[in-house]
């Protein structure tokens, strides 16, 4: 018998967000590798008595596969769990490869993305009718990734898309600069300072205020920047959806759909 690793979104931080799907697998690994540092403790309480739980935190890619690898060849299976969706900046391919090399089977359960709980906090939309049908995540270039040609923020906030920036409080200057003169110093942005989480934080402002906001506040790091017209926009269109005149498959215009449809 041998064991499967499985790559766990555990969401943007409140611990009841991470899907059922989820839980159920941390409920029934003996093993339990957790980024400690942006996934709460309560996330991994309900890994089985007894399981080996670590904080990959201060862990080497070797050190992680090694562990996966033992608990593989002990036909035990592993709960590998990231913050937010693992798709999403969360480092999984490198280690899928390395699974792959190595023939230990694996499977991913997504989990509800940062930018996601940090639209929720704000309670805003992130699309909207004739302001905003697109979002764009992206980052800016740090220490551990460079951008690829093509992927500056002057090229991104260029299309008008609402921007979903992760990992780039601590270039909020330099956020600025790139796009005040695409999106002018007025375009609304929101800083959503560990979304989610007990101690969330969400400042409000513009591209014109918005850097001086988050020094004031002391905000360096686990923390989403969004940028968009989505943000403050109140005259929009409503949707076609639910127009009266509109037609689609579960309902004729001109006609309302019975209780429970839609």
């Amino acid at each position: 018998m041998t064991g499967t690793v499985h790559f766990i979104g555990a969401g943007p931080g409140a611990p009841d967000l991470i899907t059922v799907r989820g839980q159920r697998l941390i409920a029934a690994c003996p093993v339990c590798l957790y980024a400690g540092s942006l996934v709460p403790k309560e996330v991994v309480a309900g890994a089985p008595p007894g399981a080996r739980v670590l904080d990959t935190a201060g862990m080497t890619l070797d050190r992680m596969i090694a562990e996966m690898a033992a608990a593989h060849g002990a036909g035990q299976d592993v709960a590998r769990v990231h913050t937010g969706d693992p798709s999403l900046y969360g480092a999984i391919a490198e280690q899928m490869r390395r699974l792959d090399q190595l023939g230990i089977p694996y499977d991913v359960t997504p989990g509800v993305p940062a930018y996601c709980g940090a639209a929720a906090a704000l309670q805003r939309e992130l699309t909207l009718p004739g302001v905003s049908q697109t979002i764009i995540l992206t980052r800016t270039a740090g220490r551990t990734s460079a951008m690829p040609p093509g992927e500056d923020l002057v090229t991104l906030g260029a299309t008008g898309a609402t921007l979903a920036i992760h990992l780039s409080i601590g270039n909020i200057a330099a956020v600025v600069a790139a796009l005040v003169p695409v999106r002018g110093a007025d375009c609304p942005v929101a800083v959503v300072y560990r979304a989610t989480w007990p101690d969330q934080q969400i400042l409000r402002g513009t591209l014109a205020d918005i850097a001086g906001r988050v020094g004031a506040a002391g905000i360096s790091r686990t923390a989403l920047i969004l940028v968009g017209r989505v943000l403050d926009a109140t005259g929009f269109p409503d949707s076609q959806l639910y127009d009266p005149a509109f037609s689609h498959l579960t309902r004729k215009g001109g006609e309302d759909s019975p209780p429970g449809s839609g």
